[in-house]
């Protein structure tokens, strides 16, 4: 995955239903905040900095720190691992969750402070340069 070079904002603005778009505007000020990095487009996914990952088996590539998607069902918030956050994600409000997403449908619905901890959780994980199951070199 890399950096396509697409206009955020116009990506943002084409965003529908409204709700989902209004929720991509308020989620670009608190990923900036937090990551402390200027969005850019990675393909059909808002990423915020860069690094390289590694895993055990060889695989390898390059990703956000950061990154949320706009779907349309739901916004995609990418995370390190949601079985890490557990207890932020019981105090966040309605969601679901796989591997390494939190789907939220309605952002007016969950507490912006426990998704804040969680960001800084995962990212502060990232840049610590992961675990034994991904070694993460971040990009200047």
């Amino acid at each position: 995955m890399e950096p396509t070079g697409g206009s955020v904002l116009e990506f943002v603005a084409g965003v529908a239903p409204a709700r989902r778009r209004e929720d991509a505007e308020v989620l670009l000020g608190l990923f900036s905040e937090v990551s402390g990095h200027e969005a850019a487009m990675w393909g059909g996914i808002i990423g915020f900095g860069s690094c390289h990952y590694r895993y055990p088996t060889g695989t390898e590539g390059d990703m956000p720190l950061l990154a949320f998607a706009p779907r349309k069902a739901a916004m995609t918030v990418y995370v390190d691992s949601a079985q890490k956050h557990t207890a932020q994600l019981d105090r966040l409000g309605p969601h679901t969750s796989s591997v390494s997403c939190i789907y939220i449908k309605d952002l007016s619905k969950v507490d912006l402070d426990v998704l804040r901890e969680i960001l800084v959780d995962s990212l502060a994980w990232t840049l610590a340069g992961g675990d034994e199951n991904a070694v993460i070199t971040v990009a200047e």
